[in-house]
């Protein structure tokens, strides 16, 4: 197989690349809420794109998958995460890391929950709507599954 051309990303980083993109904006996204909001917004928003973040994670690793799986895995990711706080290892954890704080939380709250759902939900509307955007037999495309019947 010949090399790629110097002007055209490799289809591994081309197909990799919106998923980067996204990590970069919601890590931005993330930091804005946090230094301009406050009270409820900031709090929910923030947990919203955690998921989203765990979304873009996940398409990262695996381009191909199919939104609604990246939001099932990013959403069942989450809530592991925010039921783990029920138990005292978390809230341990954070004292120690402000790297744990971040990632893993230390209180339960069952209003997360439902942020991490319309984190999923954004993300998986949000990775549909790119997938169509791509041009078929675009290098980047990722590949679809034919259903037959």
């Amino acid at each position: 197989m010949p090399p790629a051309p110097l002007n055209r990303p490799l289809p591994a980083l081309r197909s990799r690349l919106p998923a980067v993109l996204a990590v970069v904006a919601t890590v931005a996204a993330g930091l804005s809420v946090r230094a301009l909001t406050g009270g409820w917004f900031g709090k929910y928003a923030g947990d919203a794109l955690y998921t989203v973040l765990v979304h873009a994670l996940i398409v990262l690793v695996r381009p191909r998958v199919s939104p609604v799986r990246a939001a099932a895995g990013a959403l069942a990711f989450s809530w592991a995460v925010e039921f783990a706080q029920l138990t005292p290892v978390p809230a341990a954890l954070s004292e120690m890391s402000v790297l744990a704080r971040l990632v893993l939380g230390s209180t339960f709250g069952v209003a997360d929950l439902l942020a991490y759902i319309a984190g999923a939900a954004f993300a998986a509307a949000a990775h549909a709507l790119l997938r169509r955007a791509v041009p078929p037999g675009d290098p980047g495309e990722p590949a679809r599954r034919v259903h037959r019947r």
